[in-house]
């Protein structure tokens, strides 16, 4: 399913891309929030290819979501916000995926980086993870992620009440039920545009992580892997608040986060140590050099790619 609302720029290639992939028992959903940006025309466009679309004022992201889950009927499910997008075949590769590991709970693959025109500039890779890796705030990114539904029924839907991390949220209480698989190719991509979460608020994603750290401090169901990793996961929280502020220009708090998370856990700021620099870089007035590291990476990128 695809929450949405005010998204007509994008919103057509979200759909196409979904109904595109050609798996002959797809069930797929729109729930608007009741845009005013010509949305709803595009929506009406697909209308005879969707199980059900609606538009209505809703309280936010998480409850639309919610209420498109709440809907689907399919065994596996996922939801595709209506500025990302699926690559051809992803559909077909992840059922395969489920079907090879039933214990699975989770399937996640790569994820495309893309700007607001498309232009792709970074290729989001992972590796297999376990619960205590994503307590570590090791994070999926959220287009390239499946779940099946017996499993997401046991661990509840998204809890309303985050509203940046409310999926890492809900992926930590699934893998606590259920193995996590992971599908080594480039599933879907993530647009990165000035109105977009990870880009607009920078500065509260750290404040989230924390009270995700509180939550899993106090939830009995993680008690024992808390205690085991709890220096390891405080870091994390802390690298993460680190990287988004240093994303959003604040070098100065990011040094600051970056030496909390350094004195619970060294080494997840040791493998970050180039962010450090441009971090003391940005103080100095020479962030630009950030930037040109990014598009020469993301160029070599292409080239091996291509190779």
């Amino acid at each position: 399913m695809t929450p949405s609302y005010n998204q007509a720029a994008y919103l057509e290639q979200t759909i196409r891309s979904v109904l595109a992939q050609g798996f002959p028992r797809l069930e797929y959903f729109v729930i608007d929030g009741g845009s005013s940006d010509g949305s709803v025309e595009i929506i009406e466009k697909y209308a005879g290819q969707l199980a059900g679309w609606v538009s209505e004022k809703d309280h936010g992201q998480a409850e639309a979501i919610n209420k498109g889950l709440a809907r689907v009927g399919g065994e596996i499910v996922a939801w595709l916000n209506s500025d990302d997008y699926y690559l051809p075949g992803a559909v077909a590769r992840v059922v395969q995926a489920f079907e090879q590991h039933p214990e699975a709970g989770l399937v996640y693959g790569d994820v495309l980086s893309v700007d607001g025109q498309g232009q792709a500039f970074n290729l989001q890779t992972f590796r297999p993870y376990t619960l205590e890796d994503l307590m570590a705030f090791h994070i999926i990114s959220q287009p390239a992620v499946f779940m099946r539904r017996s499993v997401l029924e046991q661990a509840g839907l998204l809890d309303c009440s985050y509203d940046l991390l409310l999926d890492h949220q809900l992926w930590l209480r699934l893998a606590r039920l259920a193995p996590l698989v992971y599908v080594p190719q480039t599933l879907a991509a993530a647009r990165y545009h000035s109105a977009a979460k990870n880009l607009a608020r920078t500065a509260e994603f750290g404040a989230e992580a924390f009270r995700i750290v509180d939550w899993l401090s106090t939830d009995p169901a993680f008690d024992a892997s808390f205690k085991r990793n709890e220096p390891r996961i405080r870091g994390g929280a802390g690298r993460l608040d680190a990287f988004y502020l240093l994303d959003g220009g604040n070098y100065r708090a990011a040094l600051k986060a970056y030496g909390r998370a350094f004195r619970f856990w060294p080494p997840v700021v040791l493998r970050e140590f180039h962010r450090v620099i441009f971090a003391i870089l940005g103080m100095l007035g020479l962030g630009r050099l950030r930037s040109v590291y990014v598009a020469a990476r993301g160029k070599i990128r292409k080239i091996e790619e291509e190779k």
